[in-house]
């Protein structure tokens, strides 16, 4: 068994998995996982540079993870970080300041390396599973980005767009410096055009509609089922390999986008730092179930943290 710490740095959120592996079973036993909300990607969209505030509150996150590492005695740490990251004029500062933390260079990996890791972290303990068809369907829905990626046992296919809950959020329901509470119409409409164009992207690499299972990954998905599953709280067992379908989607998207900022404040489930994003990313994956004809998503607790673990695991062969 090897010990590992990951580390995903996305756009809304970043995460810590300690555990340890064995690659010759395939087993993998968490000893740590936590997330916080620190917002990295706010404002990127539009000005192209990681707000200072953001920065701070990434780094705050990063001790207090450090303190996590050294505690367990993880043998290998890998930091991935994601869209925010990549798009970033002052990306430079966010690398020195997590070096100086962690002691480890943050790897800003490219959409189709982040498609890859999600697919492995995804897929590992469903390969083997006789009620599920193949091929999968992995799409992990962010803060910054969405990945596709289609495969069996392996990847088939790749690509990375950028639409995610907190870009399509900021582009789309802010005005004049305030979220729209609810959003309008038009708003609705506009986020619908966007994520439609960047699905006909996604469409160049990866044969969507081949998917015989789609998995759902990340927040936006997991907040969906726990709300579709009617949790009075936040519940990893509960949520992971749940299958919600298509008509729950989409009544629960409505539902999302018709509530203020304190009615969906109120959903026992929801994430304080998601309830101005979690309308936008339930609408992206309802827009993804529509263009793939998907009856339902299976929900995956286990995603790109898992990837990195495995792949860190791997590297200290």
């Amino acid at each position: 068994m090897k010990r590992v710490a990951a580390i995903d740095c996305g756009t809304n959120s970043i995460r810590l998995l300690v555990a340890d592996c064995d690659p010759a079973t395939g087993e993998l036993k968490d000893l740590d996982r936590r997330m916080q909300i620190v917002r990295l990607g706010q404002g990127v969209d539009r000005t192209g540079r990681l707000a200072p505030e953001a920065l701070e509150r990434t780094f705050a996150a990063c001790r207090e993870y450090a303190a996590v590492i050294k505690g367990l005695g993880a043998e290998q740490v890998r930091f991935v970080a994601t869209s925010a990251s990549r798009d970033a004029e002052n990306r430079d500062d966010f690398v020195r300041g997590v070096v100086d933390i962690l002691g480890v260079e943050p790897e800003v990996i490219t959409g189709d390396q982040e498609a890859e890791f999600s697919f492995n972290g995804a897929t590992k303990e469903l390969t083997g599973r006789a009620d599920l068809a193949r091929p999968f369907l992995v799409v992990d829905i962010g803060g910054g980005s969405t990945e596709f990626v289609l495969g069996d046992a392996s990847v088939r296919a790749a690509r990375s767009v950028d639409v995610g809950c907190v870009r399509m959020t900021e582009r789309h329901l802010v005005h004049e410096g305030q979220i729209s509470d609810p959003p309008t119409e038009g708003q609705i409409a506009a986020i619908k055009a966007d994520v439609a164009t960047a699905l006909d992207r996604a469409e160049e690499s990866v044969p969507l509609r081949e998917a015989a299972t789609l998995v759902g990954l990340a927040g936006s998905v997991t907040t969906v089922a726990a709300i579709a599953l009617g949790l009075d709280r936040y519940e990893s067992e509960a949520i992971h390999h749940s299958r919600i379908s298509l008509a729950k989607v989409r009544e629960i998207t409505d539902r999302l986008l018709s509530s203020t900022h304190a009615e969906r404040a109120a959903i026992p489930v929801m994430h304080p730092g998601r309830v101005d994003v979690i309308a936008a990313g339930a609408l992206v994956l309802l827009s993804i179930m529509e263009r793939t004809g998907a009856a339902e998503v299976v929900v995956s607790e286990h995603d790109i943290l898992d990837g990195i673990a495995w792949h860190a695991a791997l590297d200290d062969e």
